[in-house]
């Protein structure tokens, strides 16, 4: 093993030490602790008080954190950096992306800087900082283990892109601030995996800035519908030689919402979706993908494998509640 002189173990402690510093003191005033209020909508089940972490991002009150954080309050607190206490509303959540906006009423605000995820580096330091079980303005500290990972929401949607660390996170970190070195935001905290060691999520915050104006205007996302059920099916060789296909997988149609616009195209149950326009489709997430806030109120064309047949549906986009 080879050893260094003591003094060179400080000096890079010391460099390591001073670098997470300056993340900490560059966005703490801005990280909140948010306590949310459910109210008893069942006898067998209280009411009861949960916490969860969240940011400044902009000086006029607005602050992000985690869709699941504030889902099916009642009531939601906020206590600032200094101590003070402001009630807070709901603007809009994102569940798709475990996204959400509230809004409070207090001056003298500070606001995170935003940092550039699409520039961050495997093995680059990143903090985070939050309130696991309660305990306020916790800091942790790691680097970025892989980037591009995906992670199903609580919705059932994947979310692309997401940030890998190795910082510790609790129940009470979700919607806390991911920092780089030079103290920007780069991302939400909104995950672990029971029973790991040392694995954690962040949404990324170039993810977040596409979510938050939609949050803004409409208090929600608009996504795409089509009225159906299905699961992603792999296709089977001689199916794809036969219709001369480039792709190893479908959407097997499992349910038509009757009045759905799937409905009124024709489409039925045992249909395969292999394409939607231009795009093909291999699995329920490309379709999610192609249903893009776009796309609602045009038509397209389906791709579909019924029986020996392969068939065009003509589709009018609706939109999804």
């Amino acid at each position: 093993m080879v050893s260094f002189p003591s003094h060179i173990d400080d000096e890079v402690l010391d460099a390591y030490s001073r670098a997470v510093m300056r993340a900490v003191d560059a966005v703490a005033a801005s990280v909140v602790n948010i306590t949310v209020t459910h109210e008893r909508t069942d006898a067998r089940v209280p009411a009861g008080q949960a916490n969860g972490s969240g940011f400044v991002f902009a000086a006029d009150g607005l602050i992000l954190t985690n869709s699941h954080v504030v889902e099916g309050a009642s009531a939601v607190d906020v206590t600032l950096a200094d101590g003070r206490d402001c009630g807070a509303d709901v603007v809009g959540r994102d569940p798709d992306t475990d996204l959400a906006v509230l809004r409070i009423s207090a001056g003298d605000l500070t606001a995170a800087t935003l940092g550039d995820s699409r520039v961050l580096r495997p093995g680059q330091l990143v903090v985070a900082i939050g309130n696991p079980f309660g305990f306020q303005h916790t800091v942790t500290a790691g680097v970025v283990s892989a980037l591009g990972r995906s992670l199903r929401s609580r919705s059932g949607r994947l979310i692309e892109n997401v940030i890998q660390t190795d910082t510790a996170l609790n129940p009470g970190n979700s919607g806390g601030p991911l920092v780089a070195s030079d103290g920007r935001v780069v991302g939400v905290n909104t995950a672990i995996i029971a029973g790991s060691n040392g694995l954690s999520f962040a949404v990324p915050i170039a993810t977040a800035m596409m979510v938050v104006p939609a949050l803004l205007r409409d208090g929600r996302v608009r996504r795409g519908y089509l009225g159906i059920a299905g699961q992603s099916v792999p296709l089977l060789r001689r199916v794809t030689r036969f219709h001369r296909l480039a792709q190893v997988g479908a959407v097997l149609v499992t349910h038509v919402e009757q009045g759905a616009p799937a409905d009124l195209a024709g489409v039925r149950d045992g249909d395969l979706l292999v394409s939607l326009d231009e795009i093909v489709i291999e699995s329920l997430d490309d379709l999610h993908r192609a249903l893009s806030d776009d796309r609602i109120g045009t038509r397209v064309t389906l791709g579909i494998l019924r029986g020996t047949s392969r068939i065009d549906a003509r589709v009018d986009i609706g939109e999804r509640n």
